[in-house]
């Protein structure tokens, strides 16, 4: 009786959650299939017909051709890349000494900085907007990397993987003669490789993503992101099938970036050279 209860139990917990995860996913599919769909088909044919009748690629030509959407996807390659290689690099030696060394006002240091993630990007936006022109740093990648180099997270999230090191690969190592420097790049960054992919795809993502504050720093076409260029191409053009490839198009990224790098998300096995 008891196992067929747990059985009822576990079939609704996986029925829900399955639920669940159409209803998050039926949007993207809907547009993925908006973006295959021919000319001829009727998007607002009811009931809706979802698997393209004639699939085509004629949408992704027509977008790629007519739009300039290969500099779109140069500028927000490489502001997604900086913006990851500075994080990785700030927030981690930021996060070794509040982990690793003890020192007068650590906690409070801490305490402030991830108190900082409760304040919303909008209230800080304006006077960053104002330091970001008075640099000049306007319509250049520099202006929209700037508010990001560095996160309150990614420096809670370093912080947390370094504590779990064991101690004794730290005090082999300066018995070796190895800077506090040496230390963080040898023994810290390489045990806690699992944090690092995790905070990269993190900004990856947030970065190639981000829409509000390239719109108030670019206003050249040659400047674009991938998320302007695709709410141009929507405003310019009233086909969803066009929105839909666009849209398709500055997605595939991400999705490729997080199936290449999940099988790199895994427990740390930073004790496992160390013997009791």
């Amino acid at each position: 009786m008891r196992l067929n209860q747990s059985w009822v139990k576990s079939a609704l917990m996986y029925g829900l959650l399955g639920g669940i995860a159409i209803a998050m996913l039926l949007p993207l599919l809907w547009q993925v299939s908006t973006a295959f769909k021919a000319p001829t088909e009727n998007l607002f044919q009811f009931p809706p017909q979802f698997l393209p009748q004639s699939p085509t690629l004629s949408n992704f030509k027509s977008v790629w051709q007519n739009n300039p959407f290969g500099r779109y996807f140069f500028n927000s390659t490489l502001i997604a890349v900086v913006t990851v290689v500075l994080n990785l690099l700030l927030c981690s030696l930021a996060a070794y000494p509040l982990a690793r060394l003890n020192f007068k006002g650590r906690e409070v240091i801490f305490s402030v900085i991830v108190s900082t993630i409760l304040i919303p990007f909008q209230i800080v936006m304006i006077p960053l907007y104002i330091l970001t022109v008075r640099l000049g740093l306007t319509n250049s990648y520099l202006g929209v990397i700037f508010p990001f180099i560095a996160s309150a997270f990614g420096i809670f999230l370093m912080r947390q993987a370094f504590q779990s090191v064991p101690k004794e690969l730290e005090e082999a190592a300066r018995m070796d003669g190895c800077s506090e420097l040496g230390i963080w790049w040898h023994i810290m960054l390489p045990s806690v490789r699992p944090a690092l992919v995790t905070l990269a795809i993190f900004v990856f993502v947030g970065s190639w993503s981000e829409f509000l504050w390239p719109l108030l720093i670019l206003d050249q076409l040659e400047s674009y992101t991938l998320p302007l260029g695709v709410a141009r191409l929507a405003g310019l053009n009233p086909d969803e099938r066009l929105t839909s490839a666009g849209a398709v198009i500055s997605i595939v990224p991400v999705i490729v970036l997080f199936l290449l790098a999940q099988r790199y998300i895994m427990p740390s096995e930073a004790g496992s050279g160390v013997k009791g």
